[in-house]
């Protein structure tokens, strides 16, 4: 295994046990960082059949990031954010934007990935078009279970996980913002990506035995 995937694992796993160190609201931690705990052993047992790019996992390790920190605090008590918040005037804490902006950013490379790598689709208009529908469409499910949540866990549990801070918009933003996410990571990173794909593709002269 490369190297720099054990130094994203190890600095992960030491993130996400410091997250589960007394967070703010033990129900909201668990539901928000069980992406985490699902996605990577399914990245472990997989990484020798489908490994993907170092693109994709250091993308993957970041929005692990941000939800180990958005559930240790909750996603509308993140103190940088309330700093930022009141330093600026602002009517709430943003960080939950950046985790639904983050939900549409590093999606999009992992779809584009898996739809480049298992179907027929080449880099293009049609990709970028269905890129953003699965991006989107992963927002609209997560909204979905944000108020399951709200519907089945206790009030306090509920309220922290959705964070929506009195914004009868919120849910539209987190998918506006999904969807932005999803854009600006095909365009910003699509020609990134492409070569790192080209790489994984061609096999290593040891792989050859040479």
């Amino acid at each position: 295994m490369p190297r720099y995937l054990l130094i994203l694992g190890g600095s992960l796993a030491a993130i996400f046990m410091w997250s589960g160190i007394h967070p703010r609201e033990v129900g909201a931690w668990w539901l928000e960082v069980m992406p985490v705990i699902i996605g990577v052993p399914i990245l472990v047992a997989t990484y020798r059949r489908f490994p993907l790019t170092p693109l994709a996992y250091v993308l993957i390790w970041l929005h692990a990031i941000i939800l180990t920190i958005g559930g240790h605090y909750t996603y509308a008590q993140v103190p940088l954010f309330n700093w930022i918040r009141d330093t600026f005037n602002l009517y709430r804490n943003h960080y939950d934007r950046v985790g639904h902006f983050a939900q549409g950013f590093v999606p999009a490379i992992i779809a584009r990935e898996v739809l480049l790598r298992t179907s027929p689709l080449r880099p293009g208009k049609w990709l970028f078009f269905l890129v953003c529908c699965v991006s989107l469409a992963i927002s609209a499910s997560y909204e979905l279970v944000e108020w399951w949540a709200a519907l089945l866990t206790s009030p306090e549990t509920g309220t922290a996980f959705l964070g929506t801070q009195g914004d009868v918009w919120d849910t539209q933003w987190d998918m506006t913002l999904a969807l932005v996410g999803a854009i600006l990571s095909q365009l910003s990173l699509g020609r990134l990506h492409d070569i790192q794909l080209n790489r994984l593709a061609t096999p290593s002269p040891q792989s050859n035995g040479d």
